[in-house]
């Protein structure tokens, strides 16, 4: 309905500050790959890969080295969005309908525009593609995506890309229209976040810049010479290869935004979030070095959810090269730069909002920080099975035990590694971690609302493409096309020959 289409604005109340006082809220910049794994950093341990970018901003900033995130993409994007666990906003999948944000949903550029900020994404939204869902129906003033999940990808029902897209020369999503781009994918998501962040500063506009990228997602086609440098290292396959390409070419351009905050004389108050992945890493990858974690994406255990979070502020005060081990997660962003930037809530994203704010390990990583619990559950089971999948691929740790699959216990202090089940050792703390899942499940039950959504036929942005370059499936296609029935949606792939002259 239209009026769902509108950002959700009288669910947040804030003291808009004056233009006097809008130069001290600081420039925020949200920087998040795709699919790398805690040890995929050389500052972390990795032996093999080069990033000397990521490297010298450790030294910079502040490090949440237990910050987790979710197993897997739109669930992850879900939470950091809203602050709160995103089967709460029923997202349980990455396909199939269950990837779109509940609309009510409000979400984290809809909180900041009430104090003042405008609010860009530059690479992968994958919460929706259907209208209402859409980035720019969600509080972003700017949109430069990809559609589905990733590029050239698509799934029976909404979730999917441009027809033949592919990361080099990529069909992009641009503020309302499908754009032509000549370039590698990763190049012109930052290119383009640059140049709109260039924009902003010169008239004074706070922004919040969000860098969601697709690297190092598959399909792993990129530029060879980006990626040649590691054919032929020690356990590196082909397609291992490219993802640290993937990788190797994120670092240079975040070396490049890097260096332009200081040109432009920003970088002081600017607050730079580097959160180095989605979910866990590359199965493949993290067979050469993980950080000693067990797991991968999609999975439960820590290396399918533990992910490096990088914190840089110096007028904020955040201390630079320094450690933080609390307990930290995707969730905490969102009432973290609402208190940063002064935003009030009221009572309605107060409840939806389960998150902590960070701003207290910010001043002082050694500050007292209660323990907590966090549940990691990767979902993504077949229709109609929910309720079968309570303890499937799931887990709850605290500070010192996970949890895992209802059936084993790890002591992560004592064992990081997660190598041995000590669930009977500990039964009290068994019978109370099951306690708070169980309530836990419980309370997400009503709130997984796209459990049964009926998909449509026609993928949206596939149509959307046609519709503006001519082009699409032809009537006997389209009479056989069934979203449920086709398991990659390739049938709406095939494509009538494109109109001759079809604009750019």
């Amino acid at each position: 309905m239209k009026r769902a289409i509108l950002p959700v604005l009288s669910f947040v109340l804030c003291t808009i500050a004056s233009a006097a006082t809008l130069p001290s809220k600081p420039n925020i910049i949200l920087v998040m790959p795709d699919d790398l794994g805690y040890g995929d950093y050389a500052c972390l341990g990795n032996p093999i890969t080069h990033t000397p970018s990521v490297d010298a901003f450790k030294k910079e900033s502040l490090l949440f080295t237990q910050f987790h995130v979710s197993p897997t993409c739109s669930p992850c994007r879900s939470a950091l969005m809203s602050g709160r666990h995103e089967f709460k906003n029923g997202v349980t999948h990455t396909i199939l309908e269950r990837e779109r944000m509940n609309l009510k949903t409000v979400t984290l550029p809809q909180m900041l525009k009430t104090v003042g900020y405008t609010s860009g994404i530059f690479g992968k939204w994958h919460l929706g593609d259907e209208e209402a869902y859409r980035p720019e129906n969600r509080g972003f003033d700017e949109v430069y995506i990809h559609g589905g999940g990733g590029i050239g990808q698509t799934f029976p029902g909404s979730c999917g890309d441009a027809p033949g897209n592919t990361n080099i020369n990529p069909a992009l999503w641009h503020n309302g229209k499908w754009e032509k781009t000549t370039g590698y994918c990763t190049d012109l998501f930052f290119a383009q976040a640059i140049k709109w962040m260039d924009a902003k500063r010169e008239v004074k506009q706070p922004f919040f810049a969000y860098i969601p990228l697709n690297a190092a997602h598959g399909p792993w086609v990129l530029p060879e010479q980006y990626y040649q440098q590691y054919l032929g290292k020690p356990g590196v396959s082909e397609d291992v290869a490219k993802f640290f390409g993937m990788l190797e070419n994120i670092d240079t351009n975040f070396g490049a935004l890097l260096a332009k905050l200081k040109e432009w004389g920003i970088d002081d108050n600017t607050l730079v979030i580097y959160l180095g992945t989605d979910n866990g890493g590359f199965a493949q990858a993290c067979k050469i070095f993980n950080a000693g974690m067990k797991g991968s994406k999609v999975t439960p255990y820590q290396g399918g959810t533990r992910a490096p979070g990088f914190f840089r502020w110096p007028a904020g005060g955040i201390p630079a090269g320094a450690e933080c081990d609390a307990l930290s997660a995707h969730l905490d962003l969102f009432p973290t730069l609402a208190e940063i930037t002064g935003a009030t809530l009221t009572a309605e994203v107060k409840q939806q909002v389960e998150g902590r704010s960070l701003l207290p390990l910010l001043k002082n990583p050694k500050a007292e920080w209660a323990d907590r619990t966090l549940v990691h559950h990767v979902g993504r089971w077949a229709k109609g099975k929910a309720a079968e999948s309570k303890y499937t691929k799931c887990a709850i740790q605290n500070s010192r035990f996970t949890l895992v699959n209802n059936a084993e216990l790890y002591d992560l202090k004592g064992d990081p590694s997660e190598t041995k089940n000590v669930i009977s050792e500990h039964p009290e703390v068994v019978a109370g971690l099951r306690a708070t899942y169980d309530q836990w499940w419980t309370e997400v039950q009503p709130m997984l609302v796209n459990e049964n959504v009926v998909a449509p036929k026609m993928n949206p942005m596939k149509e959307l493409y046609w519709k503006q370059f001519g082009g699409g499936p032809d009537e006997a296609m389209l009479k056989r096309m069934d979203p449920q029935s086709s398991p990659s949606g390739e049938e709406a792939e095939a494509p009538k020959k494109r109109k001759a002259g079809a604009a750019k």
